[in-house]
């Protein structure tokens, strides 16, 4: 959002209620702009309380954000997107581990709720921007087309998660956190410096809507008990478990099949079948993804050339760089390849390609290619 001569705009930050969103309203509003921060109130119980440092998005969220707003001298306000949140975030969430896919609700998150419904609404009342906490930095090239680029401290990038921002959105998103070379503990500082009673408070952590970080628990709740089996690649069945949804791709921990492989070595899960609730388990090389087809490409800026093209991908919000070779089939498939096999990489999951710096986009994978194994 910065032109040749900076001009004041009317910004609505997002404010959860911790650190990183009060500072990045505090640094808006010290640049000059009109900043008006909004408290998203996504919980369907809206008197919950944090579970230690797990969740946000709860009613002492709620009284963090007023309270940094008042420090900061703008106005505040909460507004209601739990029904919203519900449908675009919360039962999509639930739909793809029922499918058997691992999803990322934080993307979700961002395309539907921070970046569609929230910045609709924010632009329906005359709003020039939604300001969030994220560490990402929107470049404006000389011929006016926006570019997503990492943040400059790599150790708090979190593009990843925002690469499912289309052109639009990124013309109307301010990360003001973004090109700040600082550690999270200055932030902290920068916080406490500006009379911020968030500056000590915890990150959340996990998914915000489950408290407790039991996804499992949460799950079960909602899809029921179901049981199946466990088997190996050979459909040797090994064990039984309560349901195939509370299994991921590349999981180790948990599988309680009580008895080891014949070589001794651990056990990984493979693959996850809804339609005959099994469970297939491995050993962790059979989880050498070669490529994979990813469906419903999102690009941040303008879309890549046609044809193969070579790439760097991010896999996890947390993960690290992986060389590809990805090719857009009749603009509606991703094909990638790896130069060197990957783990752990499951349907559902996102995958954001990136150009140095420069995030082109992202896509959800749908399929995996696996390195063929030599018999024993």
């Amino acid at each position: 959002m910065t032109d040749d001569a900076p001009r004041r705009l009317r910004v609505l930050a997002a404010m959860s209620g911790g650190v990183d969103s009060a500072v990045a309203a505090a640094r808006a509003a010290e640049a000059g702009h009109d900043v008006t921060g909004v408290h998203l109130a996504l919980s369907e119980n809206p008197k919950s309380f944090r579970t230690g440092a797990r969740g946000c998005c709860t009613i002492e969220d709620s009284h963090d954000a007023r309270r940094a707003a008042d420090v900061i001298g703008i106005p505040f306000y909460v507004w209601d997107l739990a029904e919203r949140f519900r449908e675009d975030v919360v039962d999509d969430f639930i739909a793809e581990y029922e499918a058997g896919r691992t999803p990322n609700p934080c993307l979700r998150c961002n395309e539907k709720i921070k970046f569609a419904a929230l910045l609709d609404k924010a632009l329906a009342l005359g709003f020039d921007a939604v300001c969030t906490g994220h560490y990402a930095t929107v470049v404006l090239r000389e011929d006016g087309a926006r570019e997503l680029h990492r943040a400059s401290d790599m150790a708090k990038d979190q593009s990843y998660v925002l690469g499912v921002l289309d052109d639009r959105q990124l013309a109307h998103a301010m990360f003001p956190l973004g090109d700040t070379l600082t550690t999270k503990a200055e932030i902290r500082e920068e916080a406490a410096r500006r009379g911020l009673f968030v500056a000590k408070k915890p990150d959340s952590h996990d998914i915000c809507f489950i408290a407790d970080g039991d996804t499992q628990g949460f799950l079960a709740k909602r899809l029921g008990t179901a049981e199946g089996d466990i088997v190996d690649e050979s459909g040797n069945r090994l064990g039984t478990h309560e349901g195939a949804y509370g299994f991921t791709i590349g999981q180790r921990k948990g599988l309680r099949i009580g008895h080891p492989a014949a070589d001794g070595k651990p056990r990984y899960v493979l693959d996850i079948s809804p339609v005959d609730n099994t469970v297939t388990v491995g050993p962790v090389e059979a989880l050498d993804v070669t490529a994979l087809t990813a469906i419903r490409p999102r690009w941040c800026g303008r879309p890549p050339a046609a044809g193969p093209a070579t790439y760097t991908a991010q896999l996890r919000a947390h993960g690290g760089e992986t060389e590809v070779t990805a090719d857009l089939v009749e603009g509606t498939e991703l094909r990638v390849s790896f130069t060197e096999p990957v783990r752990g990489v499951a349907p559902g999951q996102a995958i954001v390609l990136y150009d140095g710096t420069r995030v082109v986009g992202s896509a959800t994978i749908a399929t995996t290619e696996r390195r063929a194994r030599a018999e024993a």
